[in-house]
């Protein structure tokens, strides 16, 4: 697949502007989006999304485009249980939900940049040695068995990294408005908002590293994975607002996430053995009769996953109470919606 600089330029460009006209257009407003407005964002999104694969598809072939539409789809599944923790966050640290736009904005943003710096790196290690599928691919078979066995319940307004901050920052008890700090009798404090933006850091972190060597299984397209990842974070603040108390009831996405991540953990595997280089394995030589798993069977298989995860979900958690958490639960802008831990998942 041949990327000009120029055309990495321009994307980067778009991507940018896209991020800032949704903070002038409609985050800089503090205001909850209705339903129907988080509906034709997320509806725009996804379709401007499925529209670049199609001009993928066209421009450079079709396994390439199927590469696009795989790691599109992991990406988007990865992306939606990221926003289950960020539901986390926003409860432990009770933000009114005026704010929780801003918020999200700021963790997506965050999430791109450190995906992009992924990125780079992961490109420089594939194209520099080759082993490196090994690492990935041990790398996301022990991050499948963490996500299967993953309850959510950690509490990532009292992890450690927030607690430090606490100790080390003059921090507000309540909000003043979506501000990250304020003057109080002459003196600069913080508010929880810059807790609530540094919990979401250390989130996005974690991701990354689950993320970017799930797609690389997919792809060995620096563009195509910033691509992927870039579009299925766009829209991704609508859709939280979109479904909202849905993401509750995907009770198995988890364990769906696990096996997609295992999927693809098995097919870096297999792939670093089929270029192996290291001395130690084999000889040195590639093993060639390692079956490279095609993009076709790589797109339906996550597609199918994503498909059941859901379906299940539903149908277990089918009669229960749609909706956001109530606010006369949520506990005081600095404390705790369950039980003290840390932001591992």
């Amino acid at each position: 697949m041949n990327v000009t600089p120029t055309i990495w330029l321009i994307t980067i460009a778009v991507t940018i502007a896209f991020f800032v006209y949704e903070f002038f257009a409609h985050v800089r407003k503090p205001h909850e989006p209705s339903i129907g407005e988080s509906a034709r964002w997320s509806a725009f999104y996804i379709g401007l999304a499925l529209l670049f694969g199609v001009g993928i598809g066209v421009v450079s072939g079709w396994t390439f485009g199927g590469e696009y539409f795989a790691g599109y789809l992991t990406e988007k599944a990865l992306s939606i249980d990221n926003l289950f923790v960020f539901l986390i966050v926003m409860s432990g640290f009770a933000v009114p939900k005026a704010y929780q736009q801003k918020v999200l904005m700021i963790g997506i943003i965050i999430a791109l940049i450190l995906r992009g710096i992924f990125i780079a790196v992961g490109a420089t290690l594939i194209d520099n040695f080759s082993w490196i599928f090994y690492i990935f691919g041990a790398l996301l078979l022990v991050l499948a068995y963490r996500q299967a066995f993953s309850d959510h319940e950690s509490d990532p307004a009292n992890g450690r990294f927030v607690k430090f901050a606490r100790r080390v920052l003059p921090i507000t008890d309540d909000y003043h408005g979506d501000k990250i700090s304020v003057k109080l009798d002459g003196k600069r404090f913080f508010t929880p908002m810059l807790l609530v933006i540094l919990a979401i850091g250390v989130i996005d972190l974690v991701f990354a590293v689950d993320s970017i060597p799930a797609i690389y299984g997919l792809t060995e397209q620096a563009y195509i994975v910033f691509t992927a990842n870039a579009f299925a974070l766009m829209g991704l603040r609508q859709l939280f607002f979109l479904i909202g108390g849905l993401l509750e009831r995907l009770v198995y996405l988890a364990q769906g996430l696990a096996v997609i991540l295992a999927f693809i953990g098995v097919k870096l595997v297999l792939h670093a053995m089929h270029v192996n280089e290291l001395p130690f394995i084999n000889g040195g030589e590639p093993m060639l009769w390692a079956p490279e798993i095609p993009i076709w069977f790589s797109l339906a298989f996550i597609g199918l996953t994503i498909a059941v995860a859901t379906v299940l979900s539903l149908r277990k958690t089918r009669g229960d109470k749609i909706g956001p958490p109530d606010d006369d639960a949520t506990p005081p802008a600095g404390g705790s919606a369950v039980s003290s831990g840390s932001t591992e998942r």
